[in-house]
């Protein structure tokens, strides 16, 4: 199958208050087939990055707790997620955000990471690559309480289970983070811890 023709027409911008919202409108046309014209909003939040910090000697992870507003308008009661650490790049490149990150939000100061992928989360509405990384941890690293920036009013909880623990969390429905699924299942797959 020959990819689609692909035009934008016309590009508005609906808000730039905390991130762009853009509403696009856009033609579409399949080999021996009449163009079609669609309309869609997109989310454009930049590109982040996240990652599974793991101790084999311990068997542990470290996740991190913290409210999210969109979930608690989706049903999630409390708004609380447990996630791995995560951040917008920002300036920075995917390897630079997340060791930056670590350090702010665990308190962890790594130095080397390892990358599993890079995906969209939500391809329908939000422009945002997702960088996935895994990274090594140990007690000489810590140097600080974590807990993210409080200029960002970012108040994370800095959690420490067991891999065991971490994966089973998944099956109970106390893990629903796709970026923590993902980073969990490929650390089971690749028997990393």
């Amino acid at each position: 199958m020959k990819n689609p023709e692909i035009k934008i027409t016309e590009t508005k911008l609906l808000s730039d208050n905390w991130y762009i919202l853009n509403k696009v409108t856009f033609s579409y046309q399949k080999e021996s087939e009449k163009i079609q014209t669609h309309v869609r909003e997109v989310y454009d939040r930049g590109n982040g990055a996240g990652i599974l910090l793991y101790n084999t000697t311990k068997k542990t992870v470290i996740l991190t707790r913290q409210f999210r507003l969109p979930t608690f308008l989706n049903g999630n009661k409390t708004g609380m997620m447990i996630e791995v650490c995560a951040g917008l790049l920002d300036e920075d490149n995917p390897e630079e955000c997340i060791i930056r990150e670590t350090e702010e939000e665990t308190g962890y100061r790594i130095k080397k990471v390892e990358k599993v992928t890079q995906t969209y989360m939500s391809p329908g509405a939000v422009t945002e690559i997702l960088y996935l990384f895994t990274g090594a941890y140990d007690e000489s690293m810590k140097v600080s309480e974590g807990g993210g920036l409080a200029s960002e009013q970012e108040n994370i909880e800095v959690l420490e289970y067991t891999f065991d623990e971490a994966y089973a969390m998944i099956a109970s429905g106390e893990i629903v983070d796709a970026k923590t699924i993902i980073l969990l299942q490929h650390a089971k797959i690749k028997g990393l811890i």
